[in-house]
């Protein structure tokens, strides 16, 4: 067994907050910058240049929500723990070993010369914001550095390196330093959740192209904002907290939504170590190759001051040492190309025409998301997620390979041709709802068998099933049938397990005590059109059935090569589902008082504190939420808080933003944030669009500066 070797060493110091003279160059900056804010809070942001529109729209983040601009930089910075103490060690140890200060400032100095301006905006305008609300504290970053932008990339909810697990991180790492105490959690993983639709000219009333964006994330994980310049900026949609593009969103001539792709774009090496003297070394072919090593420290609070942890960390060519299994030492290798990354997430913003955004689709850093793609010109497109490393198929790339085989190296990356793309099909409409490329267009799908393994691990999914049910021949699509699609109530999962419920409860002798107590259940269900709603007794009934279900019968992933639901309809007796019904109806009854309580009495959203970890009450107001969580198949999603300590249940993650979009001469737009635009509890955005949240009630969308005029609440410049 190899150990670990633990020191101690003297962190970085903190950056200082700039001179007089810089505070007055950054109040100049912010007079070139106009902020109007219309009635829903959301910023609107005008600038003669593309810097002058990113200083100003990281300025209104800041406004809306500091604390979860610093929290996304202090996590990808690897510096959690200096504001959340010794239980967030391993999460930046997993990140530093990505992420490394040094290496970003030399990439920052030799990034393009435009790229450099729009970070130093982004850093200016947030120190501009700290100078001016003096009663801000933040944990970590008392002053922003251009550098730090290209430590954040990825606007999705997790980056490619929380998929190193925590656990086995400490596994290896934390046994020489007799490292104990709690695990810091990592952000949770991106629910299978999120739906883009586009849909042709063809199948519109109007003939233009539609766009449905539904990203389904944590609540609040995102700012809505318009950014708009006189060099060709003006995009809207939803922001990641602390970024200075769009992650999702349109511009007046097209659109874009990103989905959680199913590509296998991570792989992992089992590498093969001897020890030679007092080094150590990793075969590679024929040859050994010293092993690379590191030290990193790890600051963490304590009370009353700063402790520090020091780790030695070791490399092979393919990546960080991550854990350990079966007497092998772990590396991990995923795409790590910064500025690149940068370059596309903010170039697609600006993209004219189909051309123009396949040419940055073709940047190939979107390692996590498919794109689903309209346009003004009537292009409706499907773009698998772009970095997919060619591999040699013969093995399993979903298991550490052989770190020594040469045969397992990377060939390059799969062109955007040899990928699952789809450019306006004949049926007229594109879907992604995280699942498999070869239903995106129906039979007009690429074909499974055309492409490797690892260009998809998620398969099909019930949602998917359920947007081609609303999709397949209609040809009379507008923005409202749109938004219809995307709140429709149909749930496919549950007309797969209902079913067989009814004829095991059928099938009962009339002496099985279950007879009496499931018949007003069974006939329930057995007349329900799986449809949710929220005065909808049999949708509170058969979402408690199916999760004690899904507890009860065990999954082996190695048996059956099927989606979970299927699994469990498939797979379970007529006793799991017969007695996963009582216990259903007996936890209801023990909760509610009565099996019979409709759906909305328990289904709830409530948003209380703009603490990232929320927390819930069953004595504060809250209100209904009719539709369910992805794995029903609902399009429309909530998930509950886990171990939330209520007997409601309040939603922490699915719908965050929702927006239709239709191009045409001119863009006409739709949209509704979860909760509201600001994080500020004494706020009226804080909470103002709750409601329509709940009902997919969306409001329409100030896109053009002209419709500003009777919805302006503030105008203002940055600093004011």
């Amino acid at each position: 067994m190899i150990y670990v070797a633990i020191a101690t060493l003297c962190a970085a110091c903190a950056s200082s907050f700039p001179s007089s003279s810089d505070g007055e160059r950054l109040v100049q900056q912010g007079q070139r910058v106009t902020i109007i804010r219309d009635d829903w809070g959301v910023a609107h942001v005008y600038g003669k240049t593309d810097a002058d529109a990113v200083f100003g729209m990281i300025y209104a983040q800041a406004e809306d929500d500091f604390n979860r601009v610093e929290t996304n930089y202090i996590n990808a910075m690897g510096r959690l723990a200096e504001a959340e103490g010794e239980k967030a060690i391993y999460q930046d140890l997993r990140m530093k070993m990505f992420i490394n200060p040094d290496e970003m400032r030399a990439l920052y100095r030799s990034s393009p010369g435009w790229l450099k301006e729009l970070m130093i905006a982004w850093a200016d305008g947030l120190n501009l914001y700290l100078l001016k609300h003096p009663e801000v504290h933040p944990r970590v970053l008392q002053y922003f550095e251009p550098w730090m932008a290209l430590t954040f990339t990825e606007g999705s909810i997790g980056s490619d390196i929380e998929s190193v697990s925590l656990e086995a991180l400490e596994a290896l790492y934390g046994k020489a330093s007799g490292a104990q105490g709690e695990r810091g959690p990592a952000l949770p993983p991106e629910t299978t959740g999120s739906n883009g639709i586009a849909i042709a000219p063809a199948n519109a009333v109007s003939h233009h192209a539609l766009l449905l964006i539904n990203p389904h994330t944590s609540f609040f994980f995102r700012s809505e904002l318009q950014a708009v310049s006189e060099e060709g900026l003006n995009v809207y949609g939803a922001a990641t907290w602390g970024q200075f593009f769009i992650y999702q969103g349109f511009n007046d001539r097209l659109g874009w939504m990103h989905t959680s792709s199913g590509v296998d774009a991570i792989d992992e090496y089992a590498e093969t170590i001897t020890r030679k003297g007092n080094g150590l070394f990793y075969r590679d072919g024929s040859v050994e190759r010293p092993l690379t090593v590191e030290k990193i420290t790890v600051p963490y609070k304590l009370e009353g001051g700063m402790g520090r942890r020091e780790f030695t960390v070791y490399r092979t060519r393919h990546g960080p040492i991550v854990r350990q299994a079966d007497g092998k030492w772990i590396s991990v290798r995923l795409m790590e190309d910064p500025v690149r990354a940068l370059t596309e997430s903010y170039t697609r913003t600006k993209a004219r025409n189909y051309k123009a955004f396949r040419e940055t689709v073709d940047m190939r850093t979107n390692s996590s998301n498919n794109t689903v793609y309209a346009d003004a010109d009537g292009n409706i497109a499907y773009f698998q997620a772009s970095f997919i490393p060619k591999r040699d198929p013969k093995f399993d790339w979903t298991r550490p390979v052989n770190g020594s085989d040469s045969a397992t190296d990377w060939k390059g990356l799969l062109t955007l041709d040899e990928m699952p793309n789809v450019l306006n099909p004949p049926n007229g409409w594109i879907q992604n709802t995280n699942n498999w490329p070869y239903s995106a267009a129906g039979e007009n799908s690429p074909k499974q068998n055309g492409f490797p393994r690892y260009v998809d691990t998620y398969g099909e999914n019930p949602r998917g099933i359920h947007a081609m049910r609303l999709l397949e021949g209609k040809k009379d699509f507008s923005l409202q049938g749109l938004i219809d699609a995307a709140y429709d109530s149909y749930q496919p999962t549950f007309a797969v397990l209902v079913p067989p419920l009814i004829k095991d409860y059928d099938a009962l002798p009339a002496t099985s005590p279950l007879k009496s107590k499931l018949a007003e259940q069974v006939k329930l269900l057995g007349g329900w059109d799986y449809r949710w709603s929220a005065e909808s007794v049999p949708t509170a009934l058969a979402v408690y059935w199916a999760e004690e279900l899904w507890r009860r019968v065990p999954q082996n992933a190695n048996d059956e090569d099927l989606p979970g639901w299927e699994y469990i309809a498939k797979k379970a007796t007529a006793d799991e589902r017969l007695e996963s019904l009582a216990a259903a109806s007996d936890k209801l009854a023990q909760d509610f008082g009565n099996w019979k309580t409709p759906w909305g009495d328990i289904n709830r959203f409530q948003r209380l504190t703009d603490d990232i970890v929320h927390h819930f009450s069953d004595s504060a107001p809250s209100i209904p939420v009719p539709f369910t969580t992805a794995q029903w198949g609902s399009l429309a999603a909530i998930v509950p808080q886990a171990n939330s300590g209520t007997r409601k249940r309040y939603g922490r993650y699915g719908n965050s933003f929702v927006a239709v979009v239709e191009f045409g001469d001119s863009v006409r737009a739709r949209a509704v944030t979860a909760g509201g635009e600001s994080g500020d509890p004494k706020s009226k955005h804080f909470n103002d669009q709750a409601e329509r949240y709940s009902k997919g009630d969306l409001r329409e969308v100030y896109f053009y500066r002209s419709q500003l005029k009777g919805h302006t609440e503030q105008e203002y410049h940055p600093g004011e």
